[in-house]
């Protein structure tokens, strides 16, 4: 008996050996079976097309002073911009030297105030804050500044009306005149419709029009010689009202995917934000060249791309979940899917259904009893079905 067991020690130590020495050669690598997501998608660039109307200042000789912020909302017959008087210099000049004198007849302590006061300086603080976490956002600087600058306007007035010191009041009278006299001899340019005011004008305002797509070809679009993710400059005096409900990107591709593209459907695009939005074809035309061209409409996130012409971002045909497993695990036998699940070195075929597959990854799901039955699967096999779940490893 102890020869015997001898013997058996030296034969599962050569098994071991072995063993170890395929694994070194050739190791068994797995993959743990998870709940995930799999996307058919194609990063690409693309031009967006708004309905934007260019503000028409009759007199741009004449000089004008912007009344709404950038990306703030208008309503058609408001003003947008104020023609400047004549002697509007000094009119500024003086409501600057009387800011200065209002300074220096100002308390620090605004205990004595009312709750007004106090709720101003809230909203001050929270817009300084707002003004700091966002210091590379001029469009947000520009609009947090004309907040706080009413803010502090306002704050003062409710000072002067409850002082008891006559020279602040007469102070902020002054004021109040010269901006009046700013106001009512001035002519304004008004907004021909609704929307929001942007100042971003790059000149294509007229060339991408939003009311028939036909126009647009590969060649009209690379002349248009846009870098993407470039940023439209300000200006002091052109602007223009867009559309913030809805705008539209149109690319060019040469994929299966798009040259199959349907009008109408809805896909998802995942812009530089990472977020998915949804997108609605409501053009197609082929090229020439056998490239298909797109437009999508989208009805989120417009106010966000108001500064950009060009972008980079994802076209997401179809995504799906479910079980998740690399393409390269799944195996065929007489046209029906398997993988090997491995647990702690013993091993299990487990037939599974292949839903849907991209490039890497594919969702699949349990064979039912009947189902793997009519696949002709029988006996014992069938009897001894297997199934996968999440954190089942399998090889690949």
């Amino acid at each position: 008996m102890k020869t015997v067991g001898i013997i058996l020690g030296i034969i599962v130590l050569i098994y071991m050996i072995v063993l170890f020495i395929n694994l070194i050669r050739k190791p068994t690598k797995t993959f743990v079976v998870e709940n995930g997501k799999i996307y058919k998608e194609e990063f690409t660039e693309g031009y967006i097309i708004r309905d934007e109307t260019l503000i028409n200042i009759d007199n741009p000789e004449r000089g004008v002073a912007q009344i709404k912020s950038e990306g703030e909302k208008v309503a058609k017959g408001e003003s947008v911009y104020r023609y400047y008087n004549d002697n509007e210099q000094e009119i500024n000049q003086k409501i600057e030297e009387i800011d200065i004198e209002i300074q220096n007849n100002l308390s620090s302590d605004d205990t004595f105030f009312s709750t007004d006061i106090k709720l101003l300086n809230n909203q001050i603080d929270k817009k300084l804050d707002e003004l700091y976490q966002n210091n590379n956002n001029i469009q947000k600087i520009v609009q947090e500044k004309s907040i706080i600058n009413n803010d502090l306007t306002q704050k003062i007035k409710i000072r002067a009306d409850n002082s008891s010191d006559s020279k602040l009041k007469e102070l902020v009278q002054q004021r109040d005149s010269y901006e009046k006299t700013l106001r009512d001899n001035s002519d304004y340019v008004l907004a021909e419709n609704s929307g929001v005011v942007s100042y971003r004008v790059d000149g294509l305002e007229d060339t991408l029009k939003h009311d028939d797509f036909s126009y647009l070809n590969e060649d009209m679009l690379k002349k248009l010689n846009i870098q993407t993710g470039q940023i439209i400059a300000a200006t002091a005096d052109k602007g223009k009202i867009i559309d913030n409900f809805r705008c539209y990107i149109t690319y060019i591709s040469s994929s299966d995917e798009a040259k199959n593209a349907e009008v109408g459907k809805y896909i998802k695009l995942r812009l530089q934000s990472s977020e998915e939005i949804s997108a609605k074809i409501v053009y197609k035309n082929m090229q020439e060249n056998d490239k298909a061209l797109l437009v999508f409409e989208i009805n989120s996130k417009v106010s966000d791309l108001i500064q950009y012409r060009k972008i980079s971002f994802d076209v997401i045909w179809w995504s799906d979940s479910g079980l998740k497993v690399p393409n390269s695990a799944i195996k065929n036998d007489d046209k029906v899917s398997y993988v090997v699940r491995n647990r702690a070195g013993l091993k299990e075929k487990i037939y599974v259904k292949v839903l849907r597959s991209n490039d890497k990854y594919s969702i699949v799901e349990n064979y039912s009893y009947s189902e793997l039955k009519e696949t002709g699967i029988y006996g014992e096999e069938l009897e001894n079905k297997k199934s996968i779940s999440v954190y089942d490893e399998i090889e690949i």
